[in-house]
C-alpha cells in the first residue's frame, strides 16, 4: 500500500511499524520537495528508512529515550526555514 507525503510537509509515521523487532518507536517523515512523494506502508524493516532517503524524504527515527515532540518541533522549524528561504 502507498501513502502521498504532500508537499512541504511533516508526518509521523509511528503507527505504520508493525515489525516487533524495529528498532525505533516511531519515524517523522518530512517531504521538503515541492512534490507529493508516495512512500511504502506498512513498514517492517529499517532498510525502508534508506529506500524513502533515495526518494527525497527525510526520514527521522525516534528511540526510546528520544523525546518525540521535540524531534518533530525540530523538524518542523527546520521545514519552516527551508520553505521560507524558498519563497524569498
Amino acid at each position: 500500500m502507498k501513502f502521498v507525503v504532500s508537499p512541504q510537509h511533516i508526518i509521523s509515521a509511528g503507527g505504520y511499524i508493525v515489525e516487533t523487532e524495529f528498532p525505533y518507536r516511531n519515524l517523522i517523515v518530512v517531504n521538503p520537495t515541492p512534490e507529493p512523494i508516495k512512500m511504502e506502508i506498512p513498514i517492517f524493516n529499517v532498510e525502508w528508512i534508506e529506500e524513502h532517503r533515495k526518494l527525497g524524504l527525510e526520514i527521522i527515527p525516534i528511540k526510546d529515550e528520544d523525546t518525540f515532540l521535540t524531534a518533530f518541533k525540530r523538524a518542523k522549524a527546520k521545514l519552516d526555514a527551508q520553505i521560507e528561504k524558498s519563497t524569498s
